[in-house]
């Protein structure tokens, strides 16, 4: 099976997509949590995922209350996460061998992310990968973020390319949801989330990792 259209640009998500942060992000949550002598619900980090700060931070809110300490909270897992980054997070399976494929077809690439530019440094650098990518879309270039398209508009207009002949890689159910409404072909490598029929239904395809990612660019061409 290969995609509806030859693509010519391709977007990524970042955590959970090129990087096996998703995970860190949940155990960082439930432990500092626990620290506080709070339960995290898994259900309430999973409807998380995919989101912008603010956004996640409402939820976290509207489940303790609003005299939860969010700074403190999110100040500790920040540092949790960068301890993590320090040691080593791996970038997920294929990341290398499609950019790589990208670069044989001279293909535009970008990371539309609902992360800071500095949370893109803290966990790719560490890769080498950051610049294989033509330019990053983070919090603070758009005005809203995923489930809404901004992102991935925002990285379409950077690159040149119409949103309709991108192909746009995600792992969250937000971010297909940002991707479809963008127009652009969009496949979910799933993470930590299953795919839904709502996520088929929006998807060209899904994909077990960025090697069935690879081979369906590959013959599409």
């Amino acid at each position: 099976m290969s995609l509806p259209r030859a693509p010519l640009a391709v977007v990524f998500d970042m955590d959970g997509l090129l990087c096996d942060t998703e995970v860190v992000y949940r155990d960082a949550m439930i432990a500092v949590a626990a620290e506080d002598g709070h339960d995290m619900p898994l259900s309430l980090f999973k409807s998380m995922i995919g989101l912008p700060g603010p956004s996640g931070d409402r939820k976290v809110l509207d489940h303790f209350g609003d005299d939860f300490p969010i700074e403190s909270f999110n100040t500790r897992i920040r540092d949790y996460v960068d301890a993590a980054c320090v040691a080593g997070v791996a970038l997920k399976a294929g990341v290398v061998e499609l950019l790589d494929h990208l670069d044989e077809l001279g293909l535009p690439r970008a990371i539309a992310t609902s992360s800071s530019h500095r949370s893109v440094q803290s966990h790719l650098g560490h890769s080498g990968i950051i610049p294989r990518f033509n330019t990053v879309v983070a919090r603070g270039d758009y005005v809203l973020g995923k489930p809404n398209p901004d992102p991935f508009l925002t990285a379409a207009a950077r690159l040149g390319v119409a949103p309709e002949l991108c192909l746009a890689l995600e792992d969250s159910h937000n971010g297909v949801r940002a991707a479809s409404s963008a127009g652009m072909m969009t496949v979910m490598v799933p993470d930590l989330l299953d795919p839904t029929q709502e996520m088929h239904d929006l998807c060209v395809r899904i994909a077990r990792d960025l090697h069935e990612v690879e081979a369906l660019i590959r013959a599409s061409r």
